[in-house]
């Protein structure tokens, strides 16, 4: 499994999160990645866990104020990024720049999606995973897995061959993230049950222990 801790914009100290992600991912040997805002990709890099942006913009070098480049990112220590999450939604056209500029930098891009159609549509652009989230169920505590396990195991399905599907939207227990994998999905997107989380050692180890 893939747990993938997006910080969005929590006051939380990343790179106090991203070195626990590191130790929890090296005891246990789950592959754990820390998406932190974009000013800190190189300091929560620099920890040596798995970095990923929260962004990626479709475009090159050139008058694009305010977009976030899949070079400089890449240079910061990234290794991907999210795309289209709920709260930073794209259209398809850009999604699909998106994903081939994280190509060009030789970064995976992991597209979030609210639907199993959106999941058909979005896994054949290729990026290295897709997300399916639905969002009203995003920061409820309630997961998917658990309110509507047929999303998970229908978007499996409309996945294109080859493209993991990852559980995202509410996770945040060890038997949340059981649960969706055993509806197929080969990782989990969470935030705030980490994040915002008193303990947030205790509270990665407490997601990881089942696997």
């Amino acid at each position: 499994m893939f747990v993938v801790l997006n910080l969005k914009a929590y006051p939380c100290d990343p790179v106090e999160i991203a070195t626990v992600a590191g130790e929890v991912a090296e005891e246990t040997g789950v592959r754990i990645a820390v998406a932190p805002q974009t000013a800190d990709i190189e300091s929560v890099a620099s920890t040596g866990v798995e970095t990923w942006a929260q962004h990626v913009s479709g475009v090159g070098h050139g008058s694009h104020t305010g977009s976030t480049l899949a070079a400089a990112i890449a240079r910061a220590g990234a290794s991907g990024a999210l795309l289209n999450h709920s709260e930073r939604r794209l259209r398809l056209a850009d999604i699909d720049a998106g994903v081939r500029a994280a190509k060009r930098a030789g970064l995976g891009t992991i597209v979030c999606a609210n639907n199993p159609r959106q999941v058909a549509a979005a896994s054949r652009l290729a990026p290295a995973a897709v997300a399916v989230e639905p969002p009203e169920l995003i920061g409820t505590g309630t997961p998917v897995s658990k309110a509507d396990p047929d999303v998970v195991t229908e978007s499996v399905r409309a996945a294109a061959e080859g493209v993991p599907v990852l559980c995202g939207a509410g996770i945040s227990t060890g038997a949340d993230v059981a649960a969706a994998a055993d509806l197929g999905a080969e990782g989990v997107l969470l935030a705030s049950g980490v994040a915002k989380a008193d303990d947030p050692r205790a509270a990665l180890e407490a997601l990881v222990e089942p696997l």
